[in-house]
């Protein structure tokens, strides 16, 4: 049986949610409103457009959602070439599972201009992954499972061959509900808020390979895998 790991992008692949975060409170000061980073926790995870609009909605106010979008992404994307960094052990990861020779896709819920932008800054571009989705890609967002569920069929792979590696809760709901192994990094959320996931680690450098499915261990067995 094929299998697969299907990679969320912010807060797994790349430390981009602090950068987001920031470029969305910029726009947010432009048109006269005091955002802060907790605003956004409750939609991280979930597409710019309900990121966004949440904390508009917080806020009281009305937001032009695309122009709104757009100047963020014109703020991140500025940001990004100097401060957007991949996190320790990610590369490894993702090559690490391509050496198994299991198929690997992101499943971002965030635009293609910033997900082809980040994938390229860390040396893993768009074209080397079986399958790329984006937010354009489906019609509804984490926790919904579509955007996992596409991401197993581009790669011809059963959603119970996939194990989908998140740090936000609304992706590891999505995974649950796509019938797909979790495998959560509390980069984003701490460890507690991350129980409904297979597995916690940490970091994305603490995931092992026999972390991500059950009949992969290379080294120690035994270990129930938590942190």
């Amino acid at each position: 049986m094929p299998k697969a790991v299907i990679f969320d992008m912010d807060g797994v692949l790349t430390d981009s949610e602090p950068l987001i975060c920031a470029a969305a409170i910029q726009m947010f000061s432009e048109q006269g409103v005091r955002a802060c980073p907790e605003d956004f926790h409750p939609f991280v995870g979930t597409g710019e457009n309900r990121y966004l609009g949440g904390v508009a909605e917080k806020h009281g106010v009305k937001l032009d959602i695309p122009r709104a979008k757009a100047r963020t992404y014109e703020i991140y994307l500025e940001m990004a070439p100097r401060k957007l960094e991949a996190f320790p052990g990610a590369v490894e990861l993702v090559r690490a599972c391509r050496a198994r020779g299991w198929a690997c896709a992101v499943a971002s819920s965030a635009d293609w201009i910033k997900v082809a932008a980040n994938l390229k800054k860390i040396g893993l571009d768009p074209e080397t992954w079986e399958a790329v989705i984006t937010a354009e890609n489906v019609e509804r967002r984490k926790p919904d499972p579509a955007i996992f569920l596409m991401a197993a069929e581009k790669m011809g792979v059963p959603p119970s061959s996939c194990t989908v590696v998140e740090d936000a809760v609304n992706g590891i709901e999505a995974a649950k509900a796509a019938g797909m192994r979790c495998v959560a990094v509390a980069t984003t959320f701490p460890a507690t808020l991350l129980g409904r996931a297979d597995l916690v680690r940490g970091s994305v450098a603490e995931v092992r390979m026999e972390d991500l499915f059950r009949d992969s261990r290379v080294c120690r067995s035994g270990s129930n895998g938590s942190v």
